[in-house]
């Protein structure tokens, strides 16, 4: 009897052998868009689809593609940075409507957290700016993030 394999294990394989795994980790930037660009800009602009690492964004205003285009550079890098690497070559945005992210929590399954004011993300950004470990550095800007919008929650209450 051969020794058992790990079902993940199986699943890596086959997606390595059938050419899917490149894809699916560029679909991940679905996933990671909100958290690498922030709610004010993903109020606004959300992933729309991706063909040959050309992810298209979908923009609600005119003004925030203009916007978007000058920050391209810099949500490029951010983004291939979260996927591990150079897995989306370019973003091309597209005027149109923007489905708003979802109401409940993926994490929790529970109701949504109150977006943050762009202060308070900029001030979360430069405590964890200091950490060397990229993995550190996100992990402890989610924690930030989530104890300052319990911190808006509560004082609401």
């Amino acid at each position: 009897m051969k020794k058992a394999t790990a079902a993940g294990t199986l699943l890596s394989q086959f997606l390595q052998q059938s050419g899917l795994a490149g894809k699916l980790q560029a679909y991940e930037s679905w996933r990671v868009w909100n958290e690498v660009v922030g709610p004010q800009i993903a109020a606004h602009a959300q992933p729309a689809k991706i063909r040959d690492g050309i992810l298209e964004v979908r923009v609600d205003q005119a003004v925030w593609m203009q916007q978007l285009q000058l920050m391209k550079p810099k949500i490029l890098a951010r983004l291939n940075e979260r996927l591990g690497g150079e897995i989306i070559r370019d973003i091309f945005w597209r005027r149109g409507r923007v489905e708003q992210p979802p109401i409940a929590d993926a994490e929790t399954n529970g109701p949504a957290f109150p977006p943050l004011p762009a202060e308070e993300i900029a001030r979360i950004g430069e405590i964890v700016a200091r950490l060397d470990d990229a993995d550190l550095r996100r992990h402890l800007q989610k924690i930030l993030v989530r104890q300052a919008q319990l911190d808006m929650i509560r004082s609401k209450g």
